[in-house]
Formats: structure tokens, sequence, C-alpha cells
């Protein structure tokens, strides 16, 4: 019998978030972190709507958003320094949130593990470090070390959370590869106080003569990002002053004290083997690492975790099998691994140093932005990879499912109760599995109760502007703003089944209940049918 449900290794940022995930569904979690604090390193520099979905999740976005730049996405220049695109999404809040925020990740950090102290469940152990392993088929052996060289105390743990970086200690113990490449480029990162910039977006300047990024930030912080010359820096080493300051010449006057950190180094490109061993899991950075021109990197991470905490959720409470546990590999590795691919096309075609390939992809995207599509590819970063997941926890009857199943259920504003309250979406459906009846008959509710599905918030939905009203057992709600009609137009009739991660994971008509619920049977054996 393990002394505890859930050990996360790394306090950094998918560390502590899966902490307080797990938190919020009442999981008693031991968070351990080999450092004295969170780190004061600004090393990733947006955070993306759906990793703001994610903080909301775990109750805390209102937390979040004081520490974010609510942004519009990245403006791309061309060769001669003209504007090419500005990629800033659908132009809406399709997941409830703007669609790239800057933020320096100190405070993000600190703000994620002062909210733990929420959670009396949740303890957290700084200056400690795993030092060994050893998996059992009920449980994990570890062993825990102070940092300052203590005794070492053994521990059992149902699971462990392997979210210690790209020299993860965790995957190390457990022997999972990570394969891929590193790149030769140096680049000089630097993030810089006291900036005249003020723009919500990034900046991607693609002059092949010296391809850079800057992304401003709040109070005057901005992060800058240099290709270098060879010769002008060794990977690892400070760069000299004069460097920087020469290289942020066409944008600022810098001095000493206006730097808050600078660095030179080269980016990875690395997926590992498998991301469970056991019971044990990589996230984050032990699991892939990306170059950051898509600015994926941390929340790839955020999205590890929002996959993997609730499945561990349902396993721990006793409502679901081990197979369920599977299902984070297969869900999260090939979404990484295409990530990882888009970072790395991005870096070569907008930071090319091939004067006639950089000319060559300004006239591309030109002619692209001259067409309704090409523009709506482009501006909408279409080219991003898809998050639709295609098999294990999600319902695909008969191969003709509804496209929206395996896909994010966007969060509109919504009227919601008898006073007709606007909120958004998520705050309705609450942290577990939520079952959506658009404009369902009471006796496809009837039968959706003896179908054997996950229990579930139970949630009408109501169209063609017509008023919402709660049931027995059920929540109204209504269109707010169009966003609701527009998604659940087509759907009138059927029900919508989501995950407690927010993925739709079935799409059905009442006299399909049945099925969809002795499909989830293997997942999640001990369901109990729905309520609220």
């Amino acid at each position: 019998m393990a002394d505890l449900p859930v050990l996360v290794v790394g306090a950094g940022p998918t560390g502590l978030t899966a902490a307080n995930l797990l938190g919020s569904m009442g999981v008693r979690v031991l968070l351990v972190e080999r450092n004295a604090g969170t780190s004061d390193d600004a090393k990733a520099i947006s955070l993306d709507d759906e990793s703001l979905r994610i903080m909301q999740l775990a109750g805390l976005d209102a937390a979040i958003y004081p520490i974010i730049v609510p942004g519009t996405g990245t403006r791309y220049f061309g060769a001669r320094g003209r504007p090419l695109v500005h990629a800033r999404g659908t132009g809406g809040h399709r997941f409830g949130h703007p669609f790239k925020n800057p933020f320096a990740q100190p405070d993000f950090e600190r703000v994620l593990r002062a909210e733990l102290r929420r959670f009396e469940r949740v303890e957290q152990r700084f200056e400690t470090r795993l030092t060994a392993l050893r998996q059992e088929p009920d449980r994990v052996r570890v062993w825990l070390q102070p940092s300052d060289g203590g005794p070492t105390e053994p521990l059992d743990v149902a699971y462990v959370l392997g979210c210690d970086g790209g020299r993860s200690m965790v995957r190390e113990l457990v022997g999972i590869p990570m394969r891929g490449r590193s790149f030769e480029d140096v680049w000089l990162v630097a993030d810089t106080l006291a900036d005249p910039h003020d723009q919500r977006y990034g900046m991607h300047h693609g002059d092949p003569r010296r391809p850079h990024v800057i992304v401003p930030g709040r109070d005057g912080r901005c992060r800058y990002e240099f290709l270098l010359r060879p010769g002008e820096c060794a990977p690892g080493r400070r760069p000299p002053f004069e460097l920087l300051r020469e290289l942020l010449r066409p944008y600022r006057e810098i001095t000493p004290e206006q730097v808050e950190r600078a660095v030179a180094y080269r980016f990875h490109a690395l997926l590992a083997d498998r991301l469970r061993e056991g019971r044990c899991f990589l996230l984050g950075d032990a699991a892939h690492m990306m170059p950051p021109f898509a600015g994926q990197g941390l929340n790839s991470g955020l999205r590890d975790a929002a996959n993997l905490c609730w499945k561990l959720a349902e396993v721990l409470a006793g409502r679901a099998g081990d197979a369920l546990l599977d299902t984070y590999d297969a869900e999260r590795r090939p979404h990484a691994r295409a990530v990882i691919e888009l970072s790395v096309r991005l870096g070569r075609i907008v930071m090319t140093t091939d004067r006639r390939r950089a000319w060559l992809r300004d006239l591309v995207v030109r002619g692209a932005m001259r067409t309704r599509r090409g523009r709506r590819y482009l501006t909408e970063m279409r080219y991003r990879p898809a998050t639709r997941v295609r098999s294990s926890a999600v319902i695909l009857l008969d191969g003709t499912a509804s496209p929206l199943v395996g896909t994010s259920l966007p969060q509109p504003r919504v009227l919601h109760g008898p006073e007709h309250r606007v909120t958004r979406l998520d705050d309705v459906l609450g942290t577990g599995w939520s079952l959506l009846g658009i404009d369902v008959p009471e006796d496809g509710w009837t039968g959706a109760e003896r179908a054997g599905l996950p229990a579930a918030t139970r949630i009408d939905v109501v169209l063609d502007d017509r008023a919402p009203r709660d049931r027995a057992g059920r929540a109204g709600i209504a269109d707010a703003d169009g966003q609701l009609q527009a998604i659940c137009a087509d759907l009138a009739g059927r029900f919508v089944l989501v995950r407690p991660d927010r993925l739709i994971a079935a799409v059905f008509p009442p006299a399909q209940a049945a099925r969809v619920g002795a499909a989830l049977h293997p997942l999640l054996p001990q369901i109990e049918g729905v309520r609220r």
C-alpha cells in the first residue's frame, strides 16, 4: 500500500501546474524540488489561450491575469523589415482567453507556488531531491534526500510525475531515452528592463543578415533573441555587454543594470521514446524539448499536465482502470512530435540566413496574403498541429462521428440559470465530466441516465435565442454572444460528452447513448451513470 498517491518531481511551470490541478481534484500530492525556491530565470515568455484555460480549470486564472499582457499573437517581418503577416488566431476568444500572452516565467512560478496553499492535501518540499526509485506492481518506492546531503528518506507512492526538466532524474532512473537533435546555431537571449516597446504581440524579424525576435512584456520588460555569428559567443557563456549593446542599438540604449538576464545557448528538438514507464510518467521538458519559434515549449508541458492529471484522479478514485493511463502517451506524444517538427520548420523558414530563401519566403507569404484561403491559413495560424485525438479516450461511432470529437470544446460566454447570468462555459461545467444535451427532449435524458455513461454535470443547452431553465438535476444554458449557437446549431437533438480536460469524448443521439457507455467501459469500468 502506497503512503501517498502522487509524487511530483520538479517545481517548474509543469510540475506546479500538475500539483495545482491534482489539488483542485482532491488528490494528495507531494511536490519536491531540489532548489531552494522557484526559478529566477525568465525562460518561457508566452502563454497561449489553451494554457490560460488550463489555469482556469485549476482555479488559477484570476491569479495569473495580473502578471500577463493579454496579447494579440505574433507579427512577422520580412528580409527588408517590412511586415509580412500578423498571426493572431481567429481574432476572438475561442477558448475564453486571449490568443497569446507575454509573461515573465519567474512571476508565473511564484504565483503557481503561492496558490498551492489553497490545498491542505498538497505538500511542498523544496531543497529536496529524488535520488532513486524502484517500481513494484502496486507502488513506487522512492528515496528523497535534502539537497544539503542529509539522510535519505524512503517513501512509497502510487505514481511519480517526472516534471524535472531536460536533465530529468526520473527519466534517467526509469531508463527512457530521448531522441532527436541539437542545433549548431547559437542564439543570444536577453531579458531587459525599462524597455520602450509597448506592443502586445511578439515580433519575428526574418532579416537573413541577423534573424531576431522581440517579445515585449509587462512593466517595461522585453525579451530579445538574436542569432549569433561564429565566434561572437560560445554557448553557455554570458554574452559580453558590448555585443548586447550593439545588437540592441537599433531599438534602444541600454545599461548593464537594465539587463536582467543574458545567455548564449543552442536549441534542441528532442522527444522521449515513451511518456509512461509503469507507474512513472514524464511531462514537460522531461518528455520533450523544442526550439522556441512556435512558442509552444511551456504550453506543451501544461497540456501534458491537463491531459494526465484528470486521468490519475479518476484511477485513484476507483472510477477508472489502468488502461486509461495508457492513453496519456497515445494522446500526447504524437502532438508533441508534431509541435517539435513545426518549431524546427518555422526556424528554418522564418529565421533563415540564406538571402535567396528569405526572398522566396517573403514572395510566397505576400502572394498567400492576397487570397482569402492563404490569409486565413497564416493569420489564424492554421499551420499549427491540430490537437485532435482520434483514438484512446474518445469514441468514434462507426467512423462517422462528428468532426468535433477529439477536439477541445470551445468556451463561449453563456446565459446561465433563472437569473440569466452571463458567465464562461467552463464555470458551468465544473471540474469533472460533463454531458451537454443540445435541445435533447426529456425522454432522451431518461435514456442517458441508464446508459452507463461517466458521472457528469448535466447541462441543457437551448438554442434559437430561447431562455435557459434549470431542471431537476440539470443546469440550463443559452447563447450569450452568438458563439454557442454557432457551435451547436448542427448538433440539435444530440448529446456532447466532454472530458474533464475539455476534450469532446463523443457526440451522439440519445439512441446511441448505451453504445457510447459500452465503448468507454474498458477505460472506465467503474462508471455508475450520469449524475450532477
